[in-house]
């Protein structure tokens, strides 16, 4: 049956707080992609629009949703709670699978940063539930203690030039024990700022959800 697309901006509710969130889901997608985002940003960081854009373009949902309310994120040391970051990203999994448009998806995440712990540990949290992950310059060792219960495929994409988080992320390899691949960008720093390098890391996040999520063949490099 023919699906339409859906585009909406939309307020996530949950207790005693609502999220927002902005909404896409191509014709006929099959896959849902759930973005957690790092610290001090939000459903609008540019280089996480441009990862979805590509996913979307691929045929995947994204939904982009702002994991603290505006009172919450003006405090920085809440910005870094990975336990209220995964907690949320726990209850919005949970409110997208008993939503009319999105209950039947298979579903991924997405995460930046510190968005990529609240991931990885969501991810652990829900098992098999979460088809596939993908970390851009993520802080996995946020959640390292939940890195061997995760079972989904999780890909760690790192740039060449950020060294410190990418011996964070090496570490981190060695201790997932789910199927894995860690993908150093070369002459990228952690914000990806360089000419083609944000494009790399959507291409390879674009062909990760492909293979785990859809079970669709990668795009050509």
């Amino acid at each position: 049956m023919y699906v339409k697309e859906i585009e909406k901006a939309m307020d996530i509710p949950l207790k005693n707080m609502i999220l927002k969130g902005n909404l896409f889901i191509p014709a006929n997608a099959q896959g849902l992609v759930l973005f957690s985002h790092g610290s001090g940003s939000s459903r609008f960081s540019p280089r996480n629009r441009y990862v979805a854009k590509m996913l979307q373009d691929e045929g995947l949902g994204t939904l982009l949703f702002d994991l603290l309310t505006v009172q919450e994120d003006q405090v920085y040391e809440t910005r870094f709670n990975i336990d209220l970051l995964t907690q949320r990203l726990v209850d919005v999994t949970q409110w997208v699978k008993k939503q009319q448009h999105t209950k039947d998806m298979v579903l991924g995440y997405f995460g930046a940063s510190t968005g990529a712990a609240s991931a990885l540990r969501a991810a652990a949290y829900f098992g098999d539930e979460i088809k596939a992950l993908v970390s851009r310059g993520g802080r996995p060792d946020l959640a390292f203690s939940a890195l061997d219960q995760v079972s989904t495929p999780t890909l760690l994409i790192v740039g060449g030039w950020d060294q410190e988080v990418l011996e964070l992320n090496q570490k981190a390899y060695e201790k997932l024990q789910c199927k894995k691949k860690l993908e150093i960008i070369p002459q990228a720093s952690h914000l990806f700022g360089e000419k083609g390098k944000l494009e790399e890391v959507a291409l390879s996040s674009a062909n990760w959800f492909l293979r785990w999520l859809v079970n669709k063949k990668e795009k050509n490099t």
